[in-house]
């Protein structure tokens, strides 16, 4: 089992949409995931336009990869290194600390995670 920036097991950040790099609901991660998309997150409409301004349109469906497009509130596996950017930018969306894989601590900071946590 991988583990969560935690320390334990790593949860499940979200089955609808399906999201993690594999698609099966978890941020989990190898040499293959290029992304890194560890991070879980709750998008928000800020973040989405963020992104989308950096060239990443996450919004729009893309079948082939299976991907449904996002709203607000989606959770979602992002990748690290555009987390970074958009919390350095002031726009990082909440995260959820049991569902983020530990290889996010390669590219950001249990600070930065925590001063994002959301937790229910």
């Amino acid at each position: 089992m991988q583990k969560n920036v935690l320390g334990s097991d790593l949860g499940g950040c979200c089955s609808n949409p399906v999201t993690g790099f594999y698609r099966d609901g978890f941020c989990r991660t190898d040499d293959q995931d290029q992304g890194r998309h560890v991070i879980c997150a709750i998008v928000t409409e800020s973040f989405l336009s963020f992104t989308l301004s950096r060239g990443n349109d996450l919004t729009t469906p893309q079948p082939a990869y299976q991907f449904p497009g996002l709203k607000p509130g989606d959770r979602w596996c992002l990748c690290a290194l555009r987390w970074r950017e958009a919390y350095e930018a002031g726009m990082a969306p909440p995260v959820l600390l049991a569902c983020t894989h530990e290889r996010a601590l390669q590219y950001v900071t249990l600070d930065m995670l925590r001063a994002s946590a959301f937790e229910e």
